[in-house]
């Protein structure tokens, strides 16, 4: 397995991603810590020396899981986890409620170095961006770890470019980890650009597309009824079927080469720079074994062109100053984070929720078409329609709902919400 360097943090460029681990996709059947463990040994007998996890995945279990796997090998491995959505300010842990605190990082991090059975972990990410604190005082907290040894790297999750730069300041960021495939490429505007000005690497996240781009999965009845794809706006009606269309090129193009969809959209992902990793994720030997296969090949000029024109580059979220968009995640005067486009719409262009500077009270979504009015929108329509872009992008409608608690938004909302999210 070839390796790259993350912000000078040595991985190998292919990863694995252990959320599954933790049970966040049901198609593949129950939880099974024996085969996901058996995953785990399989990547580094491969060649993977870098496991993503956090302690949100279960909670905790995902960790408690890659701490057994690399206990007696962890000399071999690169390990990174998150903190940031959990807090720790209660009497007992609170899975959903953002906490960037320097209290609640300090113990957080003391509780993912006991369930991964470590002295120091590798890479620590800020999982997703407080906006209650700022950046400057969680970096801050977080290069007080590095300097006592409990870290090694810090990293990013989400952020905004602002974000970045204002991080970058206090310590360097060694990778930032985002959502980024083949029908998802906001982050070649603006947010890979920077990363190469500041040496800062990148990790994406769902490089297979959530599943869609391993070509198993054509109908949303493939799924449980308790898989969170099953209800979101990128696995169902027309967006579904243009994003079949997109694995159907990806699945014809692989089979020139001898290649699964997987392993075509890994290959894509891996001409990108010798500074991305992806962390496909999976809890199976199989998997583990096809994706990593994508090490070795090599796609032609011509097959790059035609995976380059599957997804045309626009529909990023538009940023402060740009279409007034509204910041409903993050407090006034500080920059807005970083949503892929991608996740409430189609991979060509994506659906974003944003306002109008002629007319702020409206809600408007970019479509790949052009923009259309859906009409007036309150406040707590604007919170709830960021909110369930940011579940879509993440593991579980039940994640959402406890976010939504955490942040006073009524789960009915209004009326008006209901209507605008209807329409979506």
């Amino acid at each position: 397995m070839r390796h790259v360097s993350l912000g000078g943090l040595d991985v190998s460029r292919i990863g694995l991603g252990a959320m599954t681990m933790a049970g966040t996709y049901t198609t593949g059947g129950g939880l099974d810590d024996s085969e996901s463990i058996r995953t785990i040994h399989r990547a580094l007998d491969l060649g993977v020396t870098h496991i993503d996890t956090a302690e949100i995945y279960g909670p905790f279990h995902s960790e408690e899981v890659v701490g057994k796997a690399v206990k007696g090998r962890c000399d071999q491995v690169v390990v990174a986890t998150k903190f940031g959505l959990v807090s720790h300010s209660g009497d007992s842990p609170a899975p959903g409620v953002t906490d960037s605190t320097a209290a609640n990082v300090k113990v957080a991090v003391e509780g993912s170095l006991k369930r991964l059975g470590t002295d120091h972990i590798d890479l620590y990410y800020q999982h997703r961006v407080d906006p209650n604190m700022p950046i400057e005082e969680t970096v801050g907290a977080l290069a007080e770890l590095v300097a006592e040894g409990k870290i090694r790297h810090i990293g990013l999750s989400e952020a905004s470019p602002a974000t970045i730069r204002r991080a970058h300041v206090v310590h360097p960021v060694a990778a930032l980890q985002t959502e980024y495939s083949l029908w998802t490429r906001d982050v070649e505007d603006e947010i890979l650009p920077l990363l190469r000005e500041l040496g800062t690497g990148f990790v994406p996240y769902s490089p297979l597309g959530h599943g869609l781009l391993t070509g198993q999965i054509r109908s949303v009845d493939d799924f449980p009824d308790d898989d969170w794809r099953k209800t979101n706006p990128r696995f169902t009606g027309e967006n579904f079927q243009r994003n079949l269309a997109i694995v159907d090129e990806v699945q014809a193009i692989g089979a020139d080469i001898g290649a699964t969809p997987a392993q075509t959209a890994l290959a894509w992902i891996l001409t990108r720079g010798d500074d991305i990793a992806p962390i496909p994720g999976t809890r199976r030997v199989a998997r583990v074994e096809e994706n990593t296969a994508a090490d070795g090949i090599e796609l032609t000029p011509a097959q790059l062109e035609r995976l380059n024109s599957l997804t045309p580059r626009r529909g990023r979220a538009p940023r402060r100053g740009e279409h007034g968009r509204h910041r409903p995640l993050t407090p006034p005067n500080t920059a807005t984070e970083y949503v892929p486009a991608g996740v409430c719409g189609s991979a060509s262009g994506g659906q974003l929720f944003r306002t109008s500077p002629a007319r702020p009270r409206e809600g408007v979504r970019s479509l790949p078409s052009q923009a259309a009015v859906v009409g007036p929108v309150d406040s707590a329509a604007r919170r709830y329609s960021a909110l369930m872009r940011w579940a879509s992008s993440s593991w579980s409608s039940r994640m959402m709902m406890r976010q939504a608690a955490s942040m006073g938004v009524p789960w009915s909302t209004s009326s008006r919400a209901r209507a605008a999210m209807r329409s979506w």
